[in-house]
């Protein structure tokens, strides 16, 4: 059979790593939090239109790529760990002016400065993950665990797309939207403490290193696998952004934790195919219930779904874009993966938005065309195009 699978090393699960996968678990659930209660604050609150919000949503996408070039050049001539601390600080004070313009009650904000607020608080995330997962934690273990530690601290980041949204559910319905941003600040700031207390060598500035480069940032030849991930993830990001109660994201929990039984179980002697080709079923049927069924166990399976093709397609695609890569492109194929991965699920929240104002009823419609698409797209060109150009 053609089937890979990723080896269990006890040895890897030291301190430090535990320290920067929970990190990055924190770093992720203090943005998701805001998935599910942002747009509402701005229509609700602030008047915003449906426009107006989808585009606030979507606009965190095209933030995530704006320090990708300079990723080299800041890990190469500074302290890693200190950068990406750095980032993740800055990334705090985006949410504390969130947290100060909800606390102007008689004054409207401006809509620009929303923009600019989702475009800068995304390029922060997208550099800070960009550093914490293609350097700091790689840095943390050895040569033959580097694959494993990619892949569970992934895991990490993808829990926190339920329990981000799911805790943002619950501060706000007993607390407020504002309380909602100090917790969200509150486990940023845990991360940089949790990497504080990790320590790496210190290694001397490397010279002759471009200011602009693509290394760290995007993987040269990795466009198709891009392409077909961000069409899944904008479809997934569609799905998810429908969920509004603790019990769906709850269900998807629970499809998770299914994911990852599967993973260790059910495809572990499979097909290499079969994993996407399993998860994007599992995400077309989901949404096929979301459109044609509305009672509440039809809600609870569709999100159990949603959680299961999420884990299983994330997985895979992750360890696709480690595998097309060459020795010195790790840390390139991890941000390339976050990039597409980040990017499509802004995407899909910012689109909910757009089409509730013109085409509200064809949004699960477009959703499953794009899930359909990319498992042609994978079926017929991807995966043959992966075989024939990977590395490892």
């Amino acid at each position: 059979m053609n089937s890979q699978n990723t080896k269990v090393h006890i040895k890897l699960w030291h301190r430090e790593f535990w320290q920067l996968a929970i990190a990055n678990l924190f770093l992720s659930m203090s943005v998701y939090m805001l998935i599910p209660v942002l747009p509402q604050w701005l229509i609700q609150e602030e008047n915003f239109s449906m426009l107006e919000a989808g585009l606030s949503m979507g606009i965190f996408a095209l933030g995530l790529f704006l320090f990708g070039p300079f990723v080299s050049y800041m890990v190469q001539h500074y302290r890693r760990n200190r950068v990406c601390m750095h980032a993740i600080v800055l990334l705090v004070l985006c949410h504390g002016l969130l947290w100060y313009i909800d606390n102007l009650k008689s004054e409207f904000v401006e809509f620009g400065l929303i923009l600019l607020q989702r475009f800068v608080l995304g390029s922060l995330f997208g550099f800070a993950q960009m550093v914490l997962s293609s350097t700091l934690v790689i840095d943390t273990c050895e040569s033959f665990q580097r694959t494993e530690a990619n892949h569970s601290a992934s895991w990490f980041g993808r829990f926190a797309l339920s329990l981000g949204p799911l805790a943002g559910i619950v501060i706000q319905q007993i607390w407020g939207f504002n309380i909602v941003i100090i917790v969200a600040a509150a486990l940023a700031l845990a991360a940089v403490l949790l990497i504080r207390t990790v320590d790496f060598p210190f290694r001397a500035p490397e010279e002759h290193v471009h200011v602009f480069s693509c290394d760290r940032f995007l993987l040269d030849k990795g466009g198709v696998l891009f392409l077909n991930l961000l069409m899944i993830t904008i479809a997934i990001g569609i799905a998810i952004g429908q969920m509004d109660s603790l019990q769906e994201f709850g269900m998807m929990m629970i499809g998770f934790f299914l994911a990852l039984l599967a993973q260790r179980f059910i495809f572990r002697d499979a097909e290499l195919k079969s994993e996407v080709v399993t998860g994007l079923i599992l995400l077309s049927a989901a949404l096929l219930i979301i459109q044609t069924r509305h009672t509440v166990a039809a809600g609870y399976i569709s999100s159990t779904f949603i959680g299961m093709a999420t884990g299983i397609i994330g997985t895979r695609f992750l360890l696709f874009f480690i595998k097309l890569s060459r020795h010195c492109q790790r840390g390139t194929s991890q941000s390339s993966f976050m990039l597409a991965w980040e990017s499509g699920l802004a995407l899909g929240v910012g689109v909910i938005y757009l089409m509730t104002e013109w085409l509200p009823q064809q949004l699960n419609i477009v959703a499953l065309a794009l899930a359909i698409a990319a498992l042609l797209m994978y079926n017929w060109m991807t995966h043959s195009w992966f075989m024939t150009h990977k590395n490892r």
